[in-house]
């Protein structure tokens, strides 16, 4: 019976098909939502937040949003410029979480199904988890680029 704690359990992030699986289902589903979350921004890309809202945000700040978000996320679908795609999707969450937390004082949950920073904050991870372990290697920057340095 093989234990728990064996070398094998603490192999490097993706030398392993499990590991390589799991971040494609990571990519694909993650990818897909924003992919949805960006198409409604993509169609007025420097005008999708209101004027007269409870923020004004630039219209420069709206298109690389609506940008990160819509091609970014059909970039993790793809894991195609992944290291690009997730440093645009971070980028853009923090802002995400930076109003909900700082400016709008949302809570982490909302148990009345108000606002709350979760979404962003679990998006800002998945992004993180991908700028640094890649997209695995059933990805097209596998294909095209090769295995990813191990030294990280």
């Amino acid at each position: 019976m093989a234990s728990i704690i064996d070398q094998n359990w603490f192999r490097k992030p993706g030398t392993s098909n499990t590991v390589a699986i799991v971040l494609l289902v990571l990519r694909i589903v993650a990818g897909a939502a924003f992919v949805f979350h960006g198409w409604q921004k993509i169609q007025q890309p420097a005008s999708w937040v209101p004027p007269g809202g409870p923020v004004e945000i630039p219209g420069v700040f709206q298109f690389l949003a609506a940008v990160a978000e819509f091609l970014g996320g059909i970039a993790w679908v793809l894991g195609i410029v992944t290291p690009a795609a997730s440093l645009g999707i971070a980028c853009t969450m923090m802002v995400a979480l930076y109003f909900h937390l700082i400016v709008f004082g949302d809570a982490f949950v909302n148990l009345a199904g108000g606002s709350s920073f979760e979404l962003p904050m679990v998006y800002l991870s998945i992004a993180l988890v991908l700028l640094v372990l890649g997209p695995g290697k059933f990805s097209m920057d596998y294909l095209i680029f090769g295995e990813r340095d191990k030294t990280i």
